[in-house]
């Protein structure tokens, strides 16, 4: 099971764009509650402490306790706005959950081994994450921290899918349900092509020699303002 986390929060009963610039002034993140058949509730949060948390990798796909008061609520983090300049969050959604009802959740991708792979380490390639995160449903208690695919045995110019993720008890990948053509590749191991500088001069030099590049001090030679083709006018 993924690892909890406990939000302090504050019931507010203003809302609105206003409302929501006031609370950032004092330093704080407006957020919302809902699900579970049960009215939305707004909330804030202290920002410095959300923010501490989102630095933990686990906190996007792990149950969180938000706490009001002696009151504590299990949920789920479903979206979060952040400011496109500053480190700053500007708003949380968050879903209630309900023990016995199914969460749909994006949770990481951890690929095992990469260094060890048969395609680097033989093969001389690198590694390509063609995908960091999938979305899985489950109850919350089987909701896990990540999925883990190992890839030592991937050689070079090969793909794993995501039919190849190893799934814990309780755990469905809805894509799989979508048929074969949603079935996408997920790592990838290949060479990685350089452009070489030697390459780009011949490129240059055929060029030069067949006319499309003009070489310094060419026009000078048959004579002040004449080109190769033309003669000399005289006075």
């Amino acid at each position: 099971m993924a690892e909890e986390f406990d939000l302090i929060a504050e019931l507010r009963d203003d809302m609105g764009k206003g409302s929501s610039r006031r609370l950032r002034r004092e330093g704080k993140v407006p957020a919302i509650l809902y699900g579970a058949g049960r009215p939305p509730r707004t909330l804030a949060f202290d920002h410095n402490k959300v923010l501490q948390q989102l630095e933990n990798e686990s906190f996007y796909s792990s149950i969180l306790n938000v706490k009001v008061g002696e009151k504590s609520q299990a949920v789920i983090l479903k979206d979060l706005q952040r400011h496109p300049a500053r480190r700053q969050v500007l708003h949380m959604d968050l879903q209630r959950i309900v023990e016995d009802e199914v969460i749909r959740m994006t949770v990481p991708i951890h690929f095992v081994n990469e260094d060890d792979a048969v395609g680097v380490k033989q093969g001389g390639g690198k590694v390509s994450h063609l995908m960091n995160d999938i979305e899985v449903v489950c109850l919350p208690k089987n909701l896990p921290e990540y999925l883990d695919i190992d890839i030592a045995d991937l050689e070079l110019d090969e793909l794993r899918y995501i039919s190849d993720i190893p799934l814990p008890e309780g755990v469905e990948i809805p894509a799989l349900a979508q048929g074969e053509e949603a079935n996408r590749p997920i790592v990838s191991i290949h060479i990685i092509k350089e452009m070489v500088i030697e390459e780009e001069e011949e490129v240059l030099e055929e060029a030069v020699a067949a006319g499309e590049v003009p070489v310094a001090g060419e026009e000078a030679e048959e004579g002040e303002g004449a080109t190769a083709d033309e003669e000399p006018k005289e006075d």
